[in-house]
């Protein structure tokens, strides 16, 4: 989902990253109030992990890439605010010194995989399993959990996690569709990417929906019960 520099034009990328500052702004105070000290660590492990998955690109027709990006399970483990920060420090990191997105898509790949993707993914994992511990009187009168990670926390972690991979593809496939009916020359041919929406969103979500949305789900539900046998303490409540 990498949108590299050339494919947007000035309005769509200018308008993503005026987008996405005040959401970086807000994260990182959010950060400063929610992580204390001993885990700044484990955001900056965050980071270096979604960078590593995302750099297992497969190159998809209009323009882009398909991968994995660990945001759902990144915002189980941190929150989702610190997760913001971790994938947009991830992405930042590949535009800048290995190309791998453009640096004026920036704003676009965060916004898309870094903030889109981590809150939606996030979401509906908190909605799953706190609708089925509820509905199953799993929550104490304190509003403890009696397990620090039950089926449904897998289940809404792994419907998340494909979710939000999916929406972020789907961002991306409507942000280059649009170019060619926002940026023309003068004898009308596209400026920027020329594929519109008829060719990216089902090139683009094919895919996410048959493949790499399915391997976020599995990477997400494996790491998790990992964690739940070696930390348990590292899943937030």
């Amino acid at each position: 989902m990498h949108i590299p520099d050339g494919y947007l034009g000035p309005i769509t990328y200018g308008s993503l990253w005026a987008a996405v500052i005040p959401i970086w702004i807000y994260a990182s105070k959010k950060v400063k109030e929610i992580l204390k000290a001993s885990q700044v660590p484990l955001l900056a492990l965050s980071a270096a992990f979604s960078f590593v998955i995302m750099m297992f690109n497969v190159p998809l027709p209009g323009g882009t890439t398909g991968h994995a990006t660990g945001a759902t399970l990144i915002a189980i483990l941190i929150g989702p605010w610190p997760a913001v920060i971790a994938l947009s420090i991830a992405l930042i990191v590949q535009a800048l010194i290995f190309g791998d997105g453009g640096i004026t898509a920036i704003g676009a790949n965060c916004f898309n995989m870094g903030f889109a993707g981590v809150l939606v993914g996030y979401g509906i994992y908190k909605l799953i399993s706190n609708f089925s511990r509820y509905s199953s009187g799993q929550i104490s009168n304190a509003g403890t959990r009696n397990s620090p990670l039950s089926t449904c926390h897998l289940i809404g972690a792994g419907i998340g996690a494909y979710a939000g991979i999916n929406l972020a593809a789907f961002l991306t496939a409507v942000e280059l569709g649009i170019q060619p009916l926002l940026h023309t020359g003068a004898d009308g041919r596209p400026l920027y990417s020329p594929f519109p929406l008829s060719i990216t969103i089902p090139a683009i979500m094919l895919e996410h929906i048959f493949i790499f949305g399915i391997v976020e789900a599995v990477v997400t539900v494996t790491v998790l019960l990992y964690i739940k046998k070696s930390h348990p303490e590292l899943i937030r409540g």
